[in-house]
């Protein structure tokens, strides 16, 4: 078979890559800040006792603007006309503006300072993000959409790994109070992995010209992106309850990892034990995040996603019941699997419910409820804060923990309201050129 590169061909194996190699890269940038740089940072500005309501106010807010944000930007690229196509221009400027402000992590001198270029990060990620999603349901056949989900999930499982160790031995430096030196290594390296990733999108994956669409009013603009109808979209609006719980639940593990670490188990490295939490997660992740998504065009992916939320809810029972690190570790572990079976079949799945003509605006709802999720996880902060500093030192993580446990419950549970409409077994999407 020749390659699809002439566009004489269907899709082949490489072609997965093409499209989600640069989620490795935005997925390296969210875990590093959010888990790694973000709350060390927050140490420089604000007093101990409060730490976890200025990291949950900050995050809050950065991911509320991705909520509001993403689905505009990828429903106006639906309907952009521009020579290149549809989603690479956004993809181009998105990245850039990114990169500009990633600096300003490491410059501020001060919470507001840091406050304004996390926004602004937030602001570039997800211009880019958002019609970046619309390359699987546009290119990839229905038959292989499990599969292309499976690597888009790898390809973040990658990114979230891959450099998280070194960076956490850069942090640990730096807050050990041995110079900005160590700030600004993850800086720059994020920085130039963000740049290679985005010119090879744009260089490998071809588009044809969009078709402008009929202009519509600005109220318009704003308010179309996130209209669903209660009625025909009832299965999709199931989705996104039950992803939104899903992530919520890890989300709020992952944003008080280091801090719960610290004052719980009482590690002498927090940023390098949140490291191995996640090196360990990420070994369940990878060992199942593709056979996952391979599975569910078998099976079907509500059995793969319920059992995933059986998988989470077990982990987070390990850590309520044992505080020892190394149960932690076993229980990092089934986190990992169940995400990774969790964002392999239900990014198939809402390929499967995405609406024709409209695929980016559906899957920036979708990364809605990603993102509502995380930013209501940071909501936790506060409620941490309130138990450990009025009620009893380390209760505000309890707290946190039967949370998150019941959070990834019912998400499993609102799977079974999901009815997936029939695909026609000849329904294809057109390769990359």
């Amino acid at each position: 078979m020749k390659s699809n590169v002439t566009g004489k061909t269907g899709f082949v194996t490489a072609d997965y890559f093409k499209i989600t190699i640069l989620f490795f890269a935005l997925t390296a940038l969210s875990q590093a800040m959010h888990g790694l740089i973000l709350p060390i940072r927050v140490l420089d500005f604000v007093a101990e006792p409060q730490k976890n309501t200025y990291l949950g106010l900050l995050t809050f807010t950065g991911l509320i603007l991705a909520m509001l944000l993403q689905p505009i930007i990828s429903a106006i690229s639906d309907r952009a006309g521009f020579r290149w196509g549809r989603r690479r221009p956004f993809i181009l400027f998105g990245i850039l503006v990114t990169v500009l402000f990633l600096p300003g992590i490491s410059l501020a001198g001060s919470y507001a300072v840091l406050f304004l270029s996390y926004l602004m990060l937030q602001f570039g990620s997800n211009i880019a993000q958002g019609p970046l999603q619309a390359f699987i349901p546009e290119k990839v056949p229905n038959a292989k959409r499990g599969r292309a989900s499976g690597v888009k999930g790898l390809m973040e499982v990658l990114g979230g790994v891959s450099l998280i160790y070194f960076i956490a031995r850069f942090m640990d430096n730096y807050a050990a109070g041995e110079g900005s030196l160590w700030l600004w290594l993850p800086i720059i390296i994020l920085g130039m992995l963000l740049l290679a990733f985005m010119i090879a999108t744009v260089v490998l994956v071809k588009e044809t010209p969009g078709l402008a669409a009929p202009k519509v009013s600005l109220l318009a603009s704003l308010y179309r992106p996130f209209k669903l109808n209660l009625k025909t979209d009832r299965p999709f609006l199931w989705f996104l309850a039950s992803r939104l719980l899903f992530f919520m639940s890890l989300a709020t593990i992952q944003q008080f990892a280091l801090y719960y670490l610290s004052d719980v188990i009482g590690v002498s490295n927090p940023a390098e034990a949140t490291a191995q939490f996640s090196i360990l997660a990420v070994v369940g992740m990878l060992a199942i995040v593709y056979p996952a998504g391979r599975l569910s065009d078998r099976i079907g992916r509500k059995p793969v996603g319920m059992a995933a939320a059986f998988i989470g809810a077990t982990g987070f029972l390990i850590i309520i019941l044992s505080q020892s690190y190394t149960a932690i570790l076993i229980a990092a572990g089934l986190l990992g699997i169940a995400l990774g079976a969790f964002i392999s079949t239900n990014w198939a799945l809402a390929t499967d419910l995405v609406a024709k003509g409209q695929e980016a605006r559906y899957l920036a709802l979708a990364n809605v409820a990603t993102a509502g999720g995380a930013a209501l996880a940071r909501l936790m902060g506060p409620v941490i804060d309130y138990f450990n500093n009025s009620v009893s030192a380390g209760l505000g993580y309890q707290v946190m923990l039967f949370t998150c446990l019941g959070f990834i419950s019912l998400g499993g549970l609102l799977l079974l309201k999901v009815r997936r409409p029939p695909i026609p077994e000849s329904s294809a999407a057109p390769p990359i050129p």
